[in-house]
């Protein structure tokens, strides 16, 4: 458990504003830095991690600066030789979230078996109407959460999802890439498959190019605009249900435990029963922050 200097007042108040009662969890947390166990969220934000105590602590930081406070925060780690959940900058960041009065879960979960069961393990814990899948080495805009849960809500679709914008891309700027198609009515349902001319979407996702395109345009998170995908990585707001009912990451079992883009069948699936968008301006970043092995993880191409 973190050191917790409850002289502190805001600390001592966090505990009492803390939305936490009793109720039985389906797993035991590693740790929860919360009194109790948590009253259900609107939102709850998931977070697999491995082996990237400063990036995840860099993401950690945008969630405890976002204006939409209904959130709870569960975070699956799976690093074998080491806690990164435990270095003093992450721990930092959690005695912030439970001073804005988030409940934090954090679990220890191995052995590792791809990312599909880690997300399924994730999506195993969710117990709020929306869950956002959150890579670990994000920054976010303050206003991206609210703005997702807005439109979801609104749309009463699938999914909604925040693109990445690669911040060592933005000299990098590709106008061939930055086709986009609106939704001009409601989202609705809407098959894509490989090979299709809906496929080549995700060319907007490359590099900065919805950044580029959002300044372009003059597009403000004040009137925020949704736009047909093919599929959205990294920070992607679900209806829980909905996934759930379409199966989550079940098939992972299917899979070698070294794969990788696992979160575009689920998308897709969800987005052909109950449509999907992406919204720009985004206000999500890739910094480029290297891991443990020095690789600069989740840059767009």
């Amino acid at each position: 458990m973190p050191r917790r200097a409850l002289s502190l007042p805001t600390l001592a108040h966090a505990r009492d504003r803390c939305r936490c009662r009793p109720r039985t969890l389906a797993r035991n947390p590693a740790a929860c830095f919360c009194p109790g166990d948590c009253l259900i969220s609107t939102v709850d934000v998931l977070i697999p991690t491995y082996c990237r105590p400063v990036a995840l602590a860099v993401t950690l930081t945008s969630l405890a600066a976002q204006t939409y406070r209904d959130f709870r925060l569960v975070i699956s780690d799976q690093s074998e030789d080491l806690d990164p959940t435990k270095t003093g900058e992450v721990q930092a960041v959690v005695r912030l979230l439970r001073a804005h009065g988030h409940c934090v879960e954090i679990y220890k979960h191995l052995p590792r078996q791809g990312m599909a069961e880690q997300r399924q393990f994730l999506l195993d814990q969710a117990n709020a109407p929306y869950s956002l899948f959150l890579d670990d080495d994000l920054l976010l805009e303050p206003w991206v959460v609210s703005q997702m849960v807005k439109a979801i809500q609104a749309e009463n679709c699938g999914f909604v999802g925040s693109a990445l914008s690669g911040l060592s891309f933005l000299g990098d700027v590709r106008p061939q890439e930055q086709s986009i198609e609106f939704w001009e009515g409601p989202v609705e349902p809407e098959v894509v498959q490989p090979g299709t001319p809906q496929w080549e979407r995700y060319r907007l996702h490359n590099a900065a190019n919805i950044y580029h395109l959002q300044e372009r345009l003059g597009l403000s998170p004040e009137q925020p605009r949704k736009y047909r995908v093919a599929w959205v990585g990294g920070c992607v707001l679900y209806d829980t249900a909905k996934l759930r009912e379409l199966g989550g990451y079940s098939f992972w079992q299917e899979l070698p435990v070294a794969h990788c883009g696992e979160d575009m069948l689920p998308q897709l699936r969800v987005m052909a029963r109950y449509g999907g968008c992406g919204l720009i301006p985004s206000g999500v970043y890739t910094p480029g922050i290297a891991n443990n092995g020095g690789r600069a993880s989740g840059q767009p191409s």
